[in-house]
């Protein structure tokens, strides 16, 4: 087990882990961390806690100290510079009449690097924008393209289930997810049912796969003719989870058998 804290950079966002460093952190701490892009600051959600390493996305970066009113003051402004950066980086993709669609723009906290993410449906060539960003901003720029699952988490949004976007909130990365997961689940392949904000397949659709895989083995499959107690008969529905499925048999009529003692 490790001692963790749990850190937001956005209002409702994804949830990061950090080590303490030896700090306790209550909720609602504003904090500077340390992350794959610099220095970070952001707020205290989980105040210190124990997760099992294999929970966490490793290595375990560190929080680097309690936020100071100095560091409040430049996060407000690196905020306000956001917007400029953002309209900078927009008024430009339309000088150089490039086919992208900017999604967002960030200052590291220490301002030495500055993060715009798009969406293209080709591969764009930004090397004339990159320079005039640079030129603007006087700072490390990066354009970085993403999909359209990876704009759903910049977004964020309210999932069929009424919670926030998974993605948004602790996925740290994408799994594969197929057809397939949803015929196993016997859900129906409405678009409006499997898909996500995105318009991709949701994302749950693996969480339970599994589990209905396991549940499946030893039934039939839908269409198959099975014999039963009452004569031959095809099958026209499963239930994995209860271990049974249907069986419709000529002059007899729909019959429900169970997996675990094969009568009905």
């Amino acid at each position: 087990m490790l001692d963790v804290v749990g850190v937001e950079f956005e209002p409702n966002g994804r949830i990061y882990y950090f080590s303490p460093a030896g700090f306790n952190l209550e909720y609602d701490i504003n904090v500077i961390v340390e992350t794959e892009r610099g220095l970070q600051y952001g707020k205290v959600v989980i105040p210190n806690t124990k997760m099992k390493k294999n929970n966490l996305n490793m290595p375990l970066k560190s929080v680097t100290r309690i936020a100071t009113k100095e560091d409040d003051n430049i996060n407000k402004k690196n905020l306000k510079d956001n917007t400029k950066a953002f309209e900078d980086c927009r008024k430009l993709i339309n000088k150089h009449k490039l086919d992208m669609n900017l999604i967002d723009a960030s200052f590291t906290f220490d301002r030495k690097q500055l993060l715009f993410h798009f969406t293209a449906d080709a591969r764009v060539d930004f090397r004339e924008l990159a320079k005039d960003l640079a030129a603007i901003h006087r700072t490390r720029i990066e354009l970085r393209q993403i999909g359209i699952r990876d704009k759903a988490r910049s977004v964020g949004g309210i999932g069929p289930c009424g919670r926030a976007l998974c993605c948004t909130s602790f996925l740290y990365d994408f799994d594969s997810v197929s057809i397939s997961m949803a015929k196993n689940q016997n859900i129906a392949l409405n678009p409006n049912k499997i898909n996500g904000a995105c318009g991709r397949l949701l994302c749950c659709l693996t969480y339970e796969n599994d589990i209905y895989l396991a549940a499946k083995k030893g039934l039939p499959e839908i269409g198959h003719i099975v014999k039963t107690k009452e004569g031959m008969g095809k099958v026209i529905s499963i239930d994995p989870l209860a271990g049974s499925y249907q069986v419709e048999i000529e002059n007899v009529g729909i019959v429900l058998i169970a997996k675990e003692n094969g009568s009905n």
